[in-house]
């Protein structure tokens, strides 16, 4: 566990500074001492830090229906009840995927030798024939070209190109990702290779979920790293080029899991809930620290620290360590359906899954007049860097299924711009986050989510739920 983080002259004096000019009068916010206590706490603890490493060392990765994750599942409700907090599990069924051996090389021509491709398997890709399978490549960067070339694609494995430099570009190639694969289908081919999603890369393939149309024949599927993309452009310029490919991926029956929900009772309206919410499953790689572990330990920490309080804020704040983000979003699914009666009393909800990162601001989805109602809370964070309200739209995956249900949805948000250097990949792992950074964004969590049990007033509902869920930065 690091050295406890000092907490800076300049905080201090912002926790404990009377405000500038009087706040509107219908605004009574928490006291600059309860700011001190949580904000500074989550500075200088280091709890969050410690919590992190025992989810992602001792534990490690955590797919749905696998060992790591019932295990994360039990350590998370021991974290709870050691903390003090109120804990249970509520079961959800989850897909189980199992990875198996993968390996794809180019076949060796008149032009070239053979090169070994570093790949791995999308989640929920369909195996290759035992032996494996071997076709020609042919390089696409859209799937309306794959559409437009027609008979061209059938017996071919399909690359799935593009150029993502930047974190926020990750939006505008999942799909090639997600959907590409069944487009390749439907036009013939017989395999799939999109090149990673990454920022970064050191020749390490990022994994991610594929989605199969129903009707549509089911064909292996797996992300190839970024210098391997490059390397079959380059050779595809000058020829035909072959690839074999070899998944043993299998779909094993549905698990039992759970998610796991903890909370501190509220003092004056206990009935009325705030929701603090993070994904506990990982992808099968990597150990899954800054997905969505950081998140998971920022919200269990919000919890300890807001269980301490005395007097409990006026509300109920529940935090909600959500299963099968990952690969099927069953969890998110399983508690809007389990909480039904209880969603129009959800008076917000925040989701934590952008990674470990240091606090940037805060987003909103709320009715007319919230903004300006959270503005008013949030002079403690400026010291951190985050004391105002961002463009955007708060959500999140685990969240989308509240909508129907007007929630409100708050958001910390995190400077995302190396997120996906490490994310679904081997390299995210605790070594790369920050613990300052992780801290930060922790002590951010723990006053916007108490602020939001506690003051009197609460965030106006949305008007209508949009025709779709919002995206958040760091998408499955």
């Amino acid at each position: 566990m690091p050295s406890a983080l000092p907490l800076s002259a300049a905080l201090l004096s912002l926790l404990t500074a009377s405000p500038k000019a009087p706040a509107p009068a219908a605004v009574t916010g928490p006291s600059p001492q309860v700011a001190e206590r949580l904000i500074g706490a989550a500075l200088t603890e280091g709890h969050a830090w410690a919590r992190l490493a025992e989810l992602t060392d001792g534990i490690g990765s955590r797919l749905s229906g696998s060992e790591g994750a019932e295990a994360a599942v039990q350590w998370a409700k021991r974290s709870f009840e050691a903390d003090g907090v109120k804990v249970w599990l509520e079961p959800v069924k989850v897909p189980r995927w199992v990875r198996g051996e993968e390996s794809a090389r180019v076949l060796g021509s008149e032009r070239f030798r053979a090169h070994p491709l570093s790949i791995l398997a999308l989640g929920g890709s369909v195996s290759t024939p035992a032996g494996g399978l071997t076709a020609e490549v042919i390089e696409v960067r859209s799937l309306d070209e794959v559409v437009a070339l027609g008979d061209k694609v059938k017996g071919k494995i399909v690359l799935f190109n593009h150029a993502m430099r930047e974190a926020m570009e990750y939006g505008k190639y999942a799909g090639l990702r997600t959907r590409g694969t069944s487009v390749a289908a439907k036009a013939g081919a017989v395999g799939v290779l999109v090149r990673s999603l990454a920022t970064a890369s050191l020749r390490s393939p990022h994994t991610g979920a594929v989605r199969y149309d129903e009707g549509v024949e089911r064909i292996p599927a797996a992300a190839v790293s970024v210098e391997d993309a490059e390397l079959l452009h380059r050779l595809l310029a000058g020829g035909p080029v072959k690839v074999e490919l070899k998944l043993g991926c299998q779909t094993l029956p549905d698990a039992d899991s759970f998610n796991v929900v903890a909370e501190v009772k509220g003092r004056e309206k206990p009935q009325e809930v705030v929701l603090l919410g993070a994904h506990l499953d990982s992808w099968d790689v990597g150990t899954g620290a800054h997905d969505d572990g950081a998140g998971v330990a920022m919200v269990m920490e919000a919890a300890r620290l807001i269980g301490k309080l005395k007097p409990a804020p006026r509300r109920t704040v529940r935090v909600v360590l959500f299963a099968n983000e990952e690969n099927g979003l069953r969890g998110g699914r399983a508690y809007a359906e389990a909480h039904a009666a209880e969603l129009a009393n959800h008076v917000a909800a925040l989701e934590m899954d952008s990674g470990g990162f240091r606090p940037v601001g805060v987003v909103l989805r709320a009715g007319p007049g919230g903004a300006e109602l959270v503005r008013s809370w949030l002079r403690p964070l400026e010291a951190l860097g985050a004391g105002s309200i961002l463009q955007g739209e708060a959500g999140g995956a685990d969240l989308s299924p509240l909508l129907p249900a007007r929630v409100p949805f708050v958001g910390v948000r995190v400077d995302i711009s190396r997120y996906f250097d490490v994310h679904h990949s081997e390299a995210d792992t605790l070594d790369k986050v920050d613990p300052k950074d992780l801290a930060q964004s922790t002590a951010a969590v723990a006053w916007v989510g108490y602020v939001l049990a506690e003051v009197p007033e609460v965030l106006p509902r949305p008007e209508a739920p949009p025709t779709e869920a919002p995206k958040a930065p760091a998408a499955p």
